[in-house]
């Protein structure tokens, strides 16, 4: 039994190294089993396999370019004013996690890819089983993956420090899993509405705020989706038209953004730890800086282009042999394709404005954590809010929803990180699940035990059942058949 289990997981371990943590090869798999699913000729497989791992890495170079781009300014804010934190961040929590998992627990982090496994196998029975479930989607963003594996298996240790090696897998892959399952089929119905019927859904660091999000704006009563501005719809007079151009106003906004920080920074600073050439304009430096970010995000929207017109296409090969009326779930970048552009830029700019006012009031309250932001939880998040927000709500909902967003990211990742003892490790993942749902879910199982557990895997389990009861006669036609939704509820 024990050979066989090392042989799994050396097996298994291989696969996360080189495929399932690598998104552009993971996707690129998915397409090529969907296609011969779909009998294609072999080039036309060959073909999809590379338009969508090569689209991948399109998006990567954008989403890479874009955190590299904004590193100056997360590295100053500490260095310059002396800020003692720990930093909201899936890598840096993904760090802090590999680091105090031995000295804190005596675990190793091959337990982590274990539960990954076993969450991810948990989740595919789920949708097979969709009847009884109602659970549509598959979460395929197995980097993803392992950032939420890591944090989740050092909250469950933190809450049953005694557990075993086995039941502690056991118990955290059927939570995991369930909060896989549930949260990209809580996205199903916004990112269909948002993306006109893609075929796919969100599975990210966001899910329940997606879908708090999209649950507010769509009770609102007295005002018809028709009559919502959005930002798109908002022709600006005068020489304000210019904003309507994306990459015009992404480069003005940024630059001002930019401006007002990287002078509070100053040269000096710059130059002396190498962001800058000594001989190079400050101005220039600015201006170029504010620039690329429209550059990244200009290349990350056409890696999307590239590569989702493949994943959907090809994942009805898959849907309709092993997992029928189910979609996959994807990076939450994906939906930077559909929408406003503006709504991106408005929704990360929002966002960083609640996430400093809130740094702020800590400082001011003299709090013993410190949070420093990280681009991925700013960016992210906020932007992604922002896109779903604005095809709800327009363009106040764009500004507002991030905004707030940005608040509970810090303060709900100050408490978190805190509270289960990760603050000493420098890091945390700091998204919006990870800020409010997941610290929900500690201190229930931390003061009602196994009570708390059997609570919140009720909960899990109920929701869909709730969504169903809610809408039977269109729950699963939103993915069956968009165009027959569409007409059903008077869809624009």
């Amino acid at each position: 039994m024990e050979v066989f289990l090392e042989v799994v997981n050396n097996a298994w371990g291989f696969f996360v190294r080189n495929i399932l943590t690598q998104p552009a090869y993971f996707t690129g798999l998915i397409v090529l089993i969907g296609y011969i699913l779909l009998k294609k000729t072999w080039y036309d497989v060959l073909a999809g396999f590379i338009k969508a791992t090569v689209g991948f890495m399109i998006l990567q170079v954008g989403s890479g370019g874009l955190v590299n781009n904004f590193r100056p300014i997360l590295v100053g804010l500490n260095d310059r004013f002396n800020l003692s934190a720990i930093v909201i961040d899936p890598y840096f929590g993904q760090n802090a996690v590999t680091a105090g998992l031995e000295p804190v627990f005596g675990r190793t982090f091959t337990q982590v890819m274990m539960l990954m496994l076993f969450a991810f196998i948990f989740n595919i029975l789920l949708v097979r089983f969709k009847k009884v479930t109602k659970l549509r989607s598959i979460f395929t963003t197995g980097h993803i993956q392992m950032q939420q594996a890591s944090t989740a298996f050092w909250i469950m240790l933190f809450c049953f420090p005694a557990l075993g090696n086995t039941p502690i897998l056991l118990l955290m892959s059927v939570m995991l899993g369930l909060y896989w399952a549930v949260g990209t089929n809580l996205c199903v119905k916004p990112t269909q509405e948002l993306t006109d019927g893609a075929g796919f859904s969100v599975a990210h660091q966001q899910m329940f705020g997606i879908a708090l999000v999209h649950w507010i704006l769509d009770a609102r009563k007295g005002k018809s989706a028709k009559e919502v501005r959005k930002i798109e719809d908002i022709k600006l007079p005068g020489f304000l038209a210019i904003f309507n151009e994306n990459m015009v106003a992404t480069g003005i906004l940024m630059t001002l953004f930019f401006s007002v920080i990287l002078t509070a920074l100053g040269r000096p600073y710059l130059v002396e730890n190498g962001f800058m050439a000594p001989a190079a304009s400050f101005f220039f430096y600015i201006l170029t800086t504010s620039f690329n970010f429209a550059v990244y995000l200009a290349i990350l929207q056409l890696g999307v282009r590239t590569f989702v017109t493949e994943l959907t296409q090809s994942f009805q090969g898959i849907s309709n042999r092993w997992l029928p009326g189910s979609v996959p779930g994807v990076d939450c970048a994906v939906t930077y394709g559909f929408g406003s552009p503006n709504a991106v830029t408005i929704g990360f700019l929002f966002g960083a404005m609640g996430q400093f006012l809130s740094i702020g009031i800590l400082l001011l309250l003299n709090s013993p954590l410190v949070i420093i932001s990280g681009f991925v939880p700013m960016f992210f998040d906020n932007a992604t809010i922002g896109v779903f927000a604005n095809n709800k709500g327009g363009m106040k909902a764009a500004m507002l929803f991030p905004f707030l967003c940005g608040i509970c990211q810090v303060f709900g990742s100050a408490f978190i990180a805190s509270f289960i003892g990760l603050a000493a490790f420098g890091g945390y993942l700091g998204m919006w699940d990870w800020a409010i749902v997941w610290p929900t879910f500690t201190i229930a199982m931390k003061y009602l035990s196994f009570a708390g557990v059997v609570l919140i895997v009720a909960i899990l389990v109920a929701i869909p059942q709730i969504q169903y009861r809610l809408n039977k006669d269109s729950y699963f036609l939103v993915v069956d058949d968009y165009e027959a939704y569409k007409k059903m509820k008077g869809v624009a």
